[in-house]
């Protein structure tokens, strides 16, 4: 699925100084056709209650699928992703440690893509689902 070959190195290097440098968002893995992050859960994360704040969990999903659709586009390509459109179910609070996100697509069409990201806390319990379609466009816009 993935044409391009990056590194995990590679892929921290694209989020320095971001908003997933900032929350401490750290890609973990890269397989043929998914990619993982996990994120920490902290004062940089947390809403005023003290659990991890749902704005956190879109963000690690939508630098997820982000990443997997550059990934998907040949470099010869004119074109590049955009967000179009996010949802995300939050189905258990976390207070601390960390979260891990995977990326794998459920749609890889010409104009869009749509993936799906699953987010679960330090024992594998499911916290998030989340939905991202990205629009491809053409880079001269």
């Amino acid at each position: 699925m993935f044409v391009k070959t990056v590194s995990l190195e590679q892929l921290k290097s694209f989020s320095t100084n971001t908003i997933a440098d900032h929350l401490g968002i750290e890609f973990t893995e890269i397989g043929a056709e998914f990619i993982t992050a996990r994120m920490p859960v902290d004062s940089r994360t947390h809403q005023p209650f003290g659990i991890l704040h749902g704005g956190a969990s879109v963000v690690l999903a939508e630098t997820l699928g982000s990443i997997a659709s550059f990934l998907v586009i040949p470099e010869s390509d004119d074109r590049h992703a955009v967000g179009l459109e996010i949802n995300a179910n939050h189905l258990r609070p976390v207070k601390e440690g960390f979260v891990t996100g995977k990326v794998t697509s459920i749609h890889l069409g010409r104009t869009t893509h749509i993936w799906d990201i699953r987010i679960t806390n330090d024992q594998n319990k499911l916290v998030c689902i989340s939905r991202l379609t990205v629009a491809i466009v053409n880079a001269n816009r």
